[in-house]
């Protein structure tokens, strides 16, 4: 008889996607100082060490533990343990919470590699393939036909994460995810402390424009999230500003890329269980690692 594989909680799960979002930054700006290559190439490069293969892999608790010969509960433990102090340690280095400067900063990159001017960072929503937990209905089913938690996330023209917000229900459109996230909350009343309007050389007579991000149809338009014009019956000038906005927004498409690459966990469906967050198997009081 086949022995029921240790499952890890979305909470969990949410972690584990956020420790490798700062992981992310953390190599990528290793490389930067490199011989430019391109996402894919840069996403074979550093070869995970044994804390972070079940980030690497996305293997079962199971596997990981005959690897090691080591019990399925330790490894449950370690990941818990790994993830949570990964992003206690790289967060406030890799992904700091953007100031004014930052964003000014992010707007010129933009300018200069992908000729947007006042763009602050690309927006898109990404599903975690999850097992359905148990009693969740529908809350996790995704548009796919699959169960799945939502990372969104804000990337940099240098294809580094910004902002990262997971847990949304897979259920949740990118709109709905950007409404109920906390990112979505302060892109609307205005506190994401964003650089004043400007005026956008060459483009003297619109007047003062505001610092924006860009999205795809998925998204709404506001004063500071800028989406594609709808439809293929339009102007030159739109359709150029289609593919301008569509030049730009790519950015995110590529650090999802590079992230599902170097993190295999990201191509394979998370088995997850809600009962065992509250379990006896893993407790755990997360600790700060120091280098």
């Amino acid at each position: 008889m086949f022995k029921r594989a240790i499952t890890t909680s979305p909470e969990v799960t949410e972690l584990c996607v956020k420790a490798a979002c700062v992981l992310h930054n953390f190599l990528r700006r290793k490389t930067m100082g490199r011989k430019s290559r391109t996402p894919v190439e840069e996403s074979t490069d550093e070869a995970p060490d044994t804390p972070t293969l079940y980030l690497a892999t996305g293997d079962s608790y199971r596997t990981i533990a005959f690897s090691y010969r080591v019990g399925h509960i330790t490894v449950a433990v370690i990941v818990r343990e790994v993830a949570g102090a990964i992003w206690t340690a790289l967060v406030e280095e890799t992904m700091p919470v953007p100031q004014t400067e930052d964003w000014r900063a992010i707007a010129a990159e933009f300018q200069e590699r992908w000729n947007f001017p006042n763009c602050v960072g690309a927006i898109d929503g990404k599903h975690v393939v999850i097992q359905a937990p148990a009693n969740s209905g529908s809350l996790y089913f995704n548009y796919k036909s699959t169960h799945s938690l939502v990372l969104l996330a804000v990337v940099d023209a240098q294809y580094l994460f910004r902002v990262v917000d997971v847990g949304g229900f897979g259920r949740s459109s990118d709109s709905g995810s950007l409404r109920n996230s906390a990112f979505g909350e302060s892109l609307r009343d205005g506190s994401l402390h964003l650089p004043p309007d400007t005026i956008i050389p060459g483009a003297e007579r619109l007047g003062l424009l505001p610092h924006v991000f860009v999205g795809d149809e998925a998204f709404p338009l506001l004063d500071n999230l800028l989406r594609p014009f709808p439809g293929r019956q339009i102007t030159r000038e739109r359709r150029m500003y289609n593919y301008r906005l569509s030049r730009a927004r790519l950015v995110v498409e590529c650090a999802f890329g590079i992230l599902s690459s170097r993190w295999r966990m990201f191509r394979r469906a998370i088995t997850t269980s809600p009962e065992e967050d509250d379990g006896k198997d893993i407790t755990h009081t997360y600790r700060r690692v120091h280098g």
